[in-house]
């Protein structure tokens, strides 16, 4: 039963780029949310960026929002290297925390965050907003129920290419910028919630002139004979689609798989596709999940667990270890 069924939550935004334009979006849909503060170093910006997205207030700073005594939780949407300290700010303060993928740089930032979560009893979970897409729910609840057999190989990638500048968050490896963080963590995601973590990884990248990786291909391997193929890029368009292969059929989540799209099954040499495109980004969805979270009084989500949280940053951190990454 919820503690709190109607109570409308009240949001903040820390980090105001592209993503918390897309999440910002999708919250003006959502019934029972508002957007309370937005904050940015920059309060032209804020500004700019509260008048666009209806938020009642905007602040040059995120101690300030943090301390805002209205504020329910807050959405971090700031560079990766920055996510441990801005998540840390907030939950000191009470807030929940809607953390931006990947949830910080490396295994042992995530352990401070989630004991600090636990410590203050406050709701904390890593916004991997694909997890809480319709299709990829289909397919997820799909390969549980062996609707076309065992699964035997998971075949994912994501790749795009856009002109390199050192100026870019994209390609700066001091905030986390490259390919494997930014882009391969949902190949990887893909893997870890269907397949598990692997038994053996092999990996190799190429490198940008800075150091930061510019792709990354990877295959992990299990011992019951299954295995993942994967791939990110930034010098290479692919088709960044996810292929489920079973025993008796694929399930195949087509391009950009990691937003609402449309699925592909191929089964008997029969196709049928399912159209989950829709009227939002897509973001509402991980974003109603936390709500009612909020409302229920839970402090963990119950889909996106600190578990898996850990075995994700985890597989990164080996993968980087492979490949010689270091940030």
């Amino acid at each position: 039963m919820s503690l709190q069924p109607h109570k409308t939550i009240k949001w903040g935004i820390i980090g105001l780029g592209n993503i918390a334009h897309k999440f910002a979006k999708d919250l003006l849909t959502i019934e029972d949310a508002q957007l309370q503060a937005v904050a940015s170093r920059s309060l032209d910006k804020a500004e700019e960026f509260a008048k666009t997205f209806q938020s009642v207030k905007a602040y040059n700073s995120y101690e300030a929002l943090a301390k805002d005594p209205d504020v329910d939780a807050v959405y971090i949407a700031t560079p990766h290297s920055f996510h441990k300290a801005h998540a840390m700010l907030c939950l000191e303060h009470g807030k929940a925390v809607l953390c931006e993928k990947p949830f910080a740089m490396n295994l042992e930032e995530v352990e401070e965050m989630i004991a600090l979560a636990k410590e203050k009893k406050v709701l904390l979970m890593e916004a991997l907003w694909t997890y809480f897409l319709p299709h990829y729910q289909f397919a997820l609840q799909a390969l549980k129920d062996e609707t076309y057999g065992k699964l035997l190989k998971v075949e994912a990638d994501f790749g795009f290419t856009r002109p390199f500048d050192e100026a870019s968050r994209l390609f700066d490896k001091a905030v986390g910028g490259g390919s494997l963080l930014d882009i391969g963590i949902y190949p990887i995601f893909a893997t870890l919630s269907t397949l598990g973590e692997p038994d053996h990884i092999q990996a190799d990248c190429t490198h940008f002139d800075n150091g930061a990786d510019s792709s990354c291909d990877m295959r992990f391997i299990y011992k019951n004979n299954t295995e993942a193929v994967l791939k990110s890029s930034l010098i290479e368009q692919t088709p960044t689609a996810c292929t489920f292969i079973c025993e008796n059929g694929t399930i195949t989540l087509n391009t950009q798989f990691h937003t609402p799209t449309t699925v592909t099954i191929l089964q008997n040499g029969a196709e049928k596709i399912l159209d989950y495109t829709g009227n939002t980004i897509g973001y509402n969805f991980e974003t109603l999940h936390f709500n009612q979270l909020i409302r229920d009084g839970k402090t963990e989500s119950d889909i996106m667990t600190f578990d898996f949280s850990l075995k994700l940053i985890k597989t990164l951190d080996k993968v980087r270890s492979i490949i010689k990454l270091e940030y």
